[in-house]
């Protein structure tokens, strides 16, 4: 996991970069919780999402937002995270130009940015979101969602209740052309304490069973 330093709009940007072998290797960027509750890119959810990412073959990333390690910058309530975040997917694409497909992925906060990240960049085939803060945040932006993808959270989320989560994919799943597979971990809680294999498993297992995902028809 070479550590990388990329140009972000409020200076450097810190990561870590796992380059596939296979040719034309998919890639996946992964985004971490909210700074300003201790979130970072080793986060253990982020590892986790990453990792998996990374034993199916595709060329991975996951960064610090502005202002969190040793990336530059200060918080920005979303508005520069989301921006850092594109500026990290350039960076992906560019050391990935024949990439045969493009994901992204984020826990909490990071799933809220990485859903604003899928609906401005056409080149996303498809996302997983881990504990969206859908009572938080707003998610209205998703009309329409662009992409399929997989939402996981935890029956014992102490932060993100089930009811808004669950009302967020029942909106989504009324899209033409979309599919959103939702899997509830029993007995995790927001962080996935002691819940991680379980985590993994229900990652994997998508990304196994969907190396490509549908765009909508519209794009």
């Amino acid at each position: 996991m070479p550590e990388v330093i990329m140009n972000g709009p409020e200076g450097r940007l810190e990561g870590r970069y796992h380059h596939s072998k296979q040719p034309n290797a998919p890639i996946a960027l992964l985004l971490h919780p909210h700074p300003q509750h201790g979130g970072t890119m080793n986060n253990k959810v982020v590892y986790t999402l990453y990792h998996a990412f990374v034993r199916r073959g595709y060329s991975a990333l996951r960064f610090n937002f502005r202002g969190v390690g040793r990336s530059q910058g200060v918080f920005d309530r979303g508005e520069g995270e989301l921006s850092d975040a594109a500026s990290a997917l350039d960076w992906l694409q560019t050391y990935n130009p024949n990439a045969s497909a493009c994901w992204i992925g984020g826990f909490s906060f990071g799933a809220w940015i990485g859903m604003q990240l899928l609906m401005r960049r056409p080149e996303i085939d498809g996302f997983i979101s881990i504990a969206p803060p859908a009572n938080q945040c707003d998610f209205t932006f998703l009309a329409p969602c662009p992409a399929s993808g997989l939402i996981v959270q935890g029956d014992q989320d102490q932060l993100v209740p089930l009811e808004p989560v669950q009302k967020l994919i029942t909106k989504l799943m009324h899209q033409r052309d979309i599919k959103i597979e939702y899997k509830i971990i029993p007995g995790a809680d927001h962080f996935f304490q002691g819940k991680l294999v379980e985590l993994n498993e229900a990652i994997e297992g998508y990304i196994n069973e969907k190396p490509r995902v549908t765009k909508a028809a519209s794009r």
